[in-house]
């Protein structure tokens, strides 16, 4: 099971979901969960779970070098670059690494056989253990502009192979938390992608509903993936998110009310359940109650033929 924790809007608590969801997991049945922090920018799980970090391992894309001996500046690099990364001016090639999305097409293209592959390292990959639980992030490093190549290097890192159909997608006895960044742009399409699960974290104002609704669109209606809701700080706000998820038929997975403890251990770096310990079982009856909706999803789509 490869469950994906998003929320659109930042700050709704998906952190501290895909956290206490893990640790409710742990010392049960089957190999230990894992949570994988994909939110590259500014990762913050380990913040509550505080690992042990056993491996780290260097991570970027191949980006293009130019050998002067071999290039005669004809241009055919700049021309076939969809994302304006190479520019040739008079006789001389610039490389723009921050707009590189590590394409290959300059290096297949070239005539003269002028460029080569390097590895531009853009960050850094972690894993280890936790209080009975597996854990791995990634590190974008200062300045670097794209997040996508260290998540979908860190997905690869960490994840198992899939099977070539999605039959026994939701069977896998390891269950893995993906901890989306907030949005709902390039980086939180990456995480979900792939997902048998996109659980939204939202809260009950009028930003977490335009939020939700945008990730919404992307989960269901660009990834294909099956959605359900958990309505954090329930008691605030409106009845937006409601009405939104009843018209389109999005279960409420779960309630979490506006609790000053649950504020107070957030900001001391403790996770849900080691201060309101009642909530492991809540969070265990909610992943079964998603392991149900992903069960259904896949004998129906066997029922299909697809």
């Amino acid at each position: 099971m490869i469950l994906a924790v998003a929320s659109g809007k930042g700050g709704t608590g998906k952190t501290t979901i895909a956290v206490s969801l893990a640790l409710s997991l742990a010392g049960g049945e089957g190999p230990a969960p894992m949570v994988v922090d994909c939110d590259v920018e500014e990762p913050n799980a380990a913040l509550f779970l505080r690992p042990e970090i056993l491996e780290r391992e260097e991570v970027g894309q191949l980006i293009p070098e130019i050998d002067a001996a071999k290039c005669n500046y004809c241009g055919e690099c700049a021309r076939v670059c969809q994302y304006n990364a190479i520019a040739v001016v008079a006789e001389r090639v610039l490389v723009f690494p921050e707009l590189c999305h590590g394409c290959g097409s300059c290096t297949l293209n070239c005539p003269q056989g002028a460029i080569r592959e390097v590895l531009n390292v853009m960050g850094v990959m972690e894993r280890g253990v936790a209080s009975g639980i597996d854990f791995a992030q990634g590190r974008l490093n200062v300045g670097e502009p794209m997040a996508v190549p260290i998540i979908r290097a860190l997905k690869r890192w960490v994840l198992p192979p899939r099977p070539p159909t999605s039959e026994k997608a939701s069977t896998q006895d390891r269950v893995h938390i993906l901890d989306a960044p907030p949005g709902n742009a390039c980086p939180v399409v990456e995480t979900m992608r792939g997902a048998d699960f996109v659980l939204m974290v939202t809260e009950p104002t009028p930003f977490g509903l335009h939020d939700l609704r945008l990730a919404v669109d992307v989960a269901r209606g660009e990834l294909g993936l099956p959605v359900g809701v958990v309505i954090n700080r329930d008691g605030i706000g409106d009845q937006g998110v409601e009405a939104f998820c009843k018209a389109e038929e999005i279960p409420i997975l779960m309630r979490i009310p506006l609790d000053r403890r649950i504020a107070e251990a957030y900001s001391e770096g403790l996770p849900l359940i080691e201060v309101l310990p009642s909530w492991r079982e809540k969070l265990r009856v909610l992943y079964g109650q998603i392991l149900e909706i992903v069960e259904q999803r896949v004998q129906r789509k066997v029922g299909e033929g697809t």
